[in-house]
């Protein structure tokens, strides 16, 4: 009886209208006020469990610019491999050269001259870039073993800063759209740690 008399107010009865569809009308709003209740509980319990949790922030990529053994590793690689590096520049410069020579002397030179030139100048190629692209393909490999040395340093850093200073979540800084205190920003410290190890 009670349903009839918050129906007959809420819903128009302009005509008979069958049991089914007031059944229907009745669910719809129901499961309505049911949903919005819930998200707006899961809302306020979302607000309230981020408000007790403590999150810093760092920003790994300045982190990584900023920190000695970052500048260590190009000296580490260019020592490693000079010899190489130092050969393939030297080809470089050879073919540059030839090349050159060919444009400059074309005019003046023999069908044969022409020949032992262009040779000469195919087999630089060849030997540039039979030794230029594997020496390229183990300076990245080299320069990503050292990369993830020094990250591995930043991550161990974050880490005990975290659980010192009973950080819940550090997220990296570019992952930040928004930061309204500097406090937590926890970069400085993570440069500084890693910056004392040798």
């Amino acid at each position: 009886m009670a349903l009839f008399f918050w129906l007959s107010k809420n819903y128009r009865i302009d005509k008979p209208r069958p049991i089914k569809r007031i059944k229907e009308y009745v669910l719809n709003k129901l499961t309505k006020l049911i949903s919005s209740t819930i998200f707006v509980g899961s809302m306020l319990m979302t607000t309230q469990a981020s408000a007790e949790q403590k999150i810093g922030v760092v920003n790994v990529q300045g982190i990584f610019q900023s920190v000695p053994q970052a500048a260590v590793i190009q000296q580490t690689i260019a020592a490693e491999f000079k010899d190489r590096i130092e050969d393939v520049n030297r080809l470089e410069k050879d073919i540059k050269y030839y090349l050159e020579k060919q444009q400059r002397d074309a005019a003046t030179m023999s069908a044969t001259e022409k020949e032992e030139l262009q040779k000469q100048i195919i087999d630089l190629r060849n030997e540039y870039q039979s030794k230029a692209q594997p020496l390229q393909q183990e300076v990245q490999r080299r320069q990503g073993e050292e990369r993830n040395k020094v990250l591995e340093l930043i991550k161990t850093a974050i880490d005990d800063i975290a659980a010192k200073e009973k950080y819940d979540l550090v997220v990296d800084g570019n992952a930040v759209t928004y930061l309204k205190d500097d406090s937590i920003d926890l970069s400085k410290k993570v440069i500084d740690q890693v910056s004392k190890i040798k």
